[in-house]
């Protein structure tokens, strides 16, 4: 079983973004959650933060790592010998764009294939953008992050 690379903004990490995890780290023998710094996206997280808190809240799954990476994903895949890019699929309106880059990343490394996981149906419409803003109007997230997440984004508040 080869390793995979699941890269993301993670800002902040979700239950549905650890929910593809813990599914992709049941077909992959390693998977490393890759924190990516995304030059079109101003996140509310340093790159630091983002790493330190995907960290705790995947400490306890041991075929999952965390890494942050500022190049191209299929940089990364080079780098460290993976053979699959994760990608979670809520909506079909997240297909086109996965589509896109999936076909973008094959074009640039040919050995590099992009596998889609679904998550669990409570999570399907959830994303960090959603969990920022209920936080910024003092609503409950505890639902949708773990604590360690909750804690942070209540203080950057």
């Amino acid at each position: 079983m080869p390793t995979a690379i699941y890269p993301g903004t993670f800002d902040p990490i979700t239950y549905g973004h650890i929910d593809i995890a813990v599914r992709a780290s049941k077909v992959f023998k390693r998977v490393i959650a890759v924190v990516a710094v995304n030059q079109s996206k101003s996140p509310l997280f340093t790159p630091g933060e983002r790493v330190d808190m995907a960290r705790e809240a995947l400490k306890d799954l041991p075929r999952i790592e965390v890494i942050g990476y500022s190049g191209l994903i299929v940089s990364c895949v080079k780098e460290y010998g993976a053979s699959a890019i994760i990608r979670g699929l809520r909506a079909m309106s997240d297909f086109d764009y996965e589509f896109q880059m999936a076909y973008t990343n094959r074009n640039m490394l040919e050995s590099a294939e992009t596998v889609f996981f679904m998550p669990s149906a409570e999570y399907t419409y959830l994303n960090s953008t959603l969990v920022k803003q209920i936080a910024r109007h003092g609503g409950d997230i505890g639902a949708f992050v773990p604590d360690v997440v909750k804690r942070r984004l209540l203080e950057k508040m």
